[in-house]
């Protein structure tokens, strides 16, 4: 059949489907209805949290406010918090670990090969403080046995050695201190302290030509050729030489090491000398080559007799002191030929021997002009031996008059009336001291065998006394002070009196029922 479009066909009937017959009943289409809105606050919920998650995400970045800082304002922040918390700081990240690397100062080193890899010159690059001493010494570090010592802390094992528990085995060959040191020398040339053990002379001359800036260095177990090396050191100003440790290691350093570095080393200002040996020379050529020396410490020395007399060489000597000295001069020589430091203000005596009394009278008579005296724990300083502190030299003037001169040049006798000539005579006395009137400064700790007599014989005579400290000195009592001492003690500046620890221990136990010797705890049956 032809088409024609002027007949318009009716469109077919679809057929009804199960949606059409839900959505024509209103019920179905309110259940429907409801399901859609349910839907639509789902996808809602969704979306928000989403978008929350997106804003936290972007705070918690924001809130992390050091990163806008730069690393010197962070490094003045962390540089104002205190010690105990830049261990914590350093974990926070990397950056931190970095900078707080940047403000350390002082290191401490227990492995060398850290040293030689040049690790330590980027974990810590503006060190000025090295101590490599630890790092030196081969020591099983899983031994629970520690030793302490004064100078140097080692882990210890079983073994035993007569010679010490620091054995030649147990520290690093020479080669293997010389490269190190050359790394040390090369990574840090602001160093300004440096402590080693055996070091050579090789390995010092590295060190002194690669840090001009070094003015502090302690050496370990060094010997005379070693101290070669530090003749370059010429800003170098305090130096601990350590020669002799007992139980440790032995080393020596006699005259010929104490002449090389007082020809080296002429701007010292502090030296300690631990362990050396040595005599009236070494002592000299110190006082006349270090005419800055200020400090002198002598501890454990094994000085040969004669030595002290060489101490009026050290013409700016302020401080001497001396500790754990089984003696101080064995065989100090006549007084006329002792001498005196004349401007010595400070004498301090630790843990000594004073039992021979000639030695301690040409120490006072070297010491005629100090101000301040201490006394810590100093075994036989009684009452002979404190009273030696009054030993002096007095000055007296004699006008020499030449007859024969003045009958036959008037210009000498006019010369002679100007000019006086002193003659030094010295001898001891129990009253008016040269020695006492110039002490101002009195400190007593330890001293058990010096009594309330024996302190106030000598210190009654000293005028210009102004400080006393008086410490654990058993025998002096409060019930014998007399009082011209009690007068005295009103006019002080500074007074700290505990000299009986045994009284003042049992006041404060008074009623506490504890020092009895257990007869309050322990009854027979």
């Amino acid at each position: 059949m032809p088409y024609s479009p002027e007949r318009n066909p009716k469109p077919l009937k679809r057929p009804v489907s199960w949606p059409d017959l839900w959505f024509n009943d209103k019920a179905l289409q309110h259940v429907v209805f409801k399901m859609q809105l349910q839907s639509l606050a789902t996808e809602a919920e969704e979306k928000a949290t989403v978008e929350t998650d997106e804003t936290l995400t972007l705070d918690s970045s924001r809130t992390n406010l050091t990163s806008l800082l730069s690393d010197e304002l962070l490094l003045r922040i962390l540089s104002n918090l205190p010690e105990s918390q830049r261990n914590s700081n350093s974990l926070v990240c990397k950056r931190w670990l970095t900078l707080q690397g940047r403000l350390v100062r002082s290191v401490k080193l227990l492995d060398w090969d850290f040293l030689q890899s040049d690790r330590l010159f980027s974990r810590f690059p503006n060190i000025t403080d090295v101590d490599v001493v630890r790092a030196c010494i081969g020591s099983p570090m899983n031994s629970g046995i520690l030793l302490t010592h004064k100078f140097v802390s080692i882990h210890l094992d079983s073994v035993f050695a007569p010679a010490g528990f620091i054995r030649e085995e147990n520290l690093l060959s020479s080669d293997s201190i010389d490269r190190g040191l050359r790394v040390l020398a090369r990574g840090c040339p602001n160093l300004r302290k440096l402590v080693l053990i055996a070091a050579t002379e090789t390995g010092l001359s590295n060190v002194a030509e690669e840090c001009p800036t070094l003015q502090e260095l302690e050496l370990h177990r060094c010997t005379d050729i070693s101290l070669r090396g530090i003749s370059a050191c010429h800003n170098l100003q305090i130096l601990k030489l350590i020669g002799i440790v007992d139980g440790f290691y032995n080393s020596v350093i006699s005259d010929i090491g104490l002449t090389i570095l007082a020809q080296g080393c002429k701007r010292l200002v502090k030296l300690e000398l631990t362990g050396c040996e040595g005599s009236y020379d070494g002592i000299k050529a110190i006082g006349q080559c270090c005419q800055m020396l200020e400090e002198f410490t002598l501890c454990d020395h094994r000085m040969e007799g004669g030595w002290i007399s060489a101490l009026s060489f050290c013409g700016n000597l302020k401080t001497l002191r001396l500790q754990s000295c089984k003696s101080i001069d064995p065989s100090p020589g006549q007084d006329e030929h002792l001498g005196s430091c004349p401007t010595l203000e400070e004498l301090h005596l630790q843990r000594c021997q004073m039992r021979d009394k000639r030695s301690v009278k040409a120490l006072f008579l070297v010491c005629e002009a100090v101000k301040e005296i201490v006394f810590q724990d100093c075994w036989g300083l009684d009452n002979d031996m404190f009273s030696i502190a009054s030993t002096c030299r007095y000055r007296v003037p004699l006008l020499c008059c030449f007859s024969f001169v003045a009958r036959y040049c008037f210009q000498a006798l006019t010369f002679l009336r100007k000019r006086m000539i002193w003659m030094y005579f010295r001898y001891t006395t129990d009253e008016k001291s040269a020695v006492g009137r110039r002490v101002k400064s009195l400190s007593l700790e330890g001293c058990s065998l010096l009594t309330s007599e024996g302190l106030q014989s000598v210190i009654l005579s000293w005028k210009e006394l102004k400080s006393l400290r008086v410490v654990s000195c058993n025998n002096i009592k409060d019930s014998e002070v007399a009082p011209e001492l009690s007068a005295l003690f009103s006019v002080l500046k500074e007074l700290q009196w505990r000299p009986d620890s045994r009284a003042l221990l049992s006041s404060n136990l008074a009623g506490t029922g504890l020092g009895k010797r257990g007869s309050r705890f322990f009854k027979r049956a």
